[in-house]
């Protein structure tokens, strides 16, 4: 055969090849799982931001504030924060105004006086201004009502698997407190746990000390004492609740370095309990803790799931500024075996308790090692009888080694099935051990060393005087047998 004959065959193979490769990578993305795909492109999706402002249209807000009306000053800023965010992705914006239907009158007011003015969409700015602009302060402050109103002002989520993540967020801006006798706080509450909205803004607009302390519960509440502070706390709380920001947990060793890892990590919102992050800690390639995208608009309890737990609660972080969590969680292994003797294949297994508890905080086979906290430890490892090694420390980036001596095997051999005990003899007093099975004649157990008593009784012996008493010793890894 030809050179060139040769080459061209390989040439034709080569493209044979690639050709079929491409074919399999395009059939392999076309069979790809579909709620797969709709998972992958939710992951790359931004979150939809809904944002309902809440808003205190009630009589109070014709008080003069500075040189003009309440209404007059907080209108104008709002409008102008509203200005910026025109034209702003992933985000819709909505109104509820309260107080602005039902004059007041003495002895008189309308609870019910709070209504969605201005529903959600994208482009609802120019609608939120024509309403604001046209709107008079009438009446009371029903806060409670309007936020459990609220709820329903938000499009139903979807919350099949692939679908778009959404934010829904509140904010509340209010010069007084809930005036029908209903807990806002508690609406809130009841808000959150359901996962319809996000914890609250609350923008109090020059209100009283007693007043602040009242609505501190609804959610991130902000002081407004003044106009100029008023429009820097809009400011603040709208870039957070539309921007994400980076934050970095670092779990610490005790002599301070951010070096652990490998440990699945928890972020729980402080106020409800409600999950929100859930991770496998790790370190980049230049060994620092990885960077974190998260929601500024939570407190957090943040708990990495060392043995036993390290936690950090009221974790606040600022939105745009990088933010470094440090948690204590200094560890050191702990590695149980047996001692050395012939293989074995019973397991044993170890119970784990914090000095000075009594609960049990782990059991682990002999033979294995666990990462734990630095501290000390009491163990309980059972065998026959149970060993029981206390005041075990575990020491930061270090192995604590325990061995338990190998059992030794114990066969009882009687002439006819009967009750019995088996006792450990520590000097003269005799330790309960095990019973042996009174229906059977054959016995076997495995039994630390040491010296033991073994009492038995035939089944058809019914005098105690027949009762029989044997001494036996039993060596790690070595068989004993007693015969009645």
């Amino acid at each position: 055969m030809g050179l060139a004959k040769v080459r061209n065959m390989r040439t034709t193979r080569s493209s044979h090849g690639i050709l079929l490769f491409a074919a399999l990578a395009i059939t392999s993305l076309l069979f790809v799982h579909p709620s797969r795909l709709l998972a992958q492109q939710a992951a790359q999706q931004p979150p939809l931001t809904r944002m309902l402002f809440v808003f205190d249209a009630s009589n109070s807000m014709n008080a003069f504030w500075g040189n003009q009306p309440k209404i007059n000053t907080a209108r104008e800023l709002l409008l102008s924060s509203l200005k910026r965010l025109e034209g702003q992705p992933d985000l819709e914006l909505a109104l509820r105004l309260y107080g602005h239907q039902t004059p007041s009158a003495p002895g008189k007011q309308d609870c019910d006086d709070t209504k969605l003015e201005v529903p959600f969409a994208a482009n609802s700015i120019p609608d939120i201004r024509k309403k604001l602009l046209a709107t008079r302060c009438l009446g009371t402050t029903p806060i409670a009502r309007s936020l459990e109103k609220a709820a329903q002002d938000f499009p139903e989520t979807d919350k099949s698997k692939g679908a778009r993540p959404v934010r829904n967020v509140i904010i509340l801006i209010t010069d007084g407190i809930e005036a029908c006798d209903e807990d806002p706080c508690a609406v809130s509450r009841a808000l959150q746990a359901k996962g319809i909205v996000l914890k609250p803004f609350v923008i109090g607009v020059g209100l009283t000390e007693m007043d602040k302390f009242a609505l501190q519960c609804v959610g991130n509440y902000y002081d407004a004492s003044t106009p100029e502070l008023f429009a820097h706390v809009l400011d603040v709380v709208v870039t957070q609740a539309l921007n994400s920001t980076t934050a970095q947990i670092s779990l610490m060793t005790t002599d301070g370095k951010p070096s652990e890892t490998d440990v699945a990590v928890t972020l729980y919102d402080q106020k409800t309990g409600q999950q929100r992050y859930h991770i496998e800690h790790t370190l980049t390639e230049r060994g620092l803790p990885d960077t974190l995208s998260i929601d500024p608009i939570f407190t957090y309890k943040v708990v990495a799931h060392t043995v036993p737990p390290s936690m950090r609660e009221n974790v606040t972080v600022r939105p745009g500024t990088h933010t470094v969590i440090a948690v204590d969680a200094g560890m050191g292994t702990l590695a149980l075996r047996m001692g050395t003797g012939p293989a074995d294949a019973s397991q044993v297994s170890c119970i784990v308790r914090r000095k000075g508890e009594t609960s049990t905080l782990m059991a682990m086979d002999m033979g294995n090692s666990q990462r734990l906290r630095v501290g000390t430890y009491d163990l309980e490892v059972l065998t026959l009888p149970r060993t029981l090694i206390t005041d075990v420390h575990v020491e930061q980036g270090k192995s604590t080694d325990i061995v338990v001596p190998k059992p030794g095997v114990l066969n009882i051999q009687a002439q006819a099935p009967g009750p019995g005990s088996i006792f450990l003899k520590q000097g003269d007093e005799l330790v309960w051990v095990t019973d042996l099975d009174p229906a059977s004649a054959r016995h076997q157990f495995r039994l630390q060393p040491g010296t033991y008593m073994v009492t038995y009784r035939s089944g058809f012996a019914r005098r105690t005087e027949l009762t029989l008493n044997k001494d036996i010793s039993i060596e790690s890894g070595r068989s004993a047998t007693i015969n009645f």
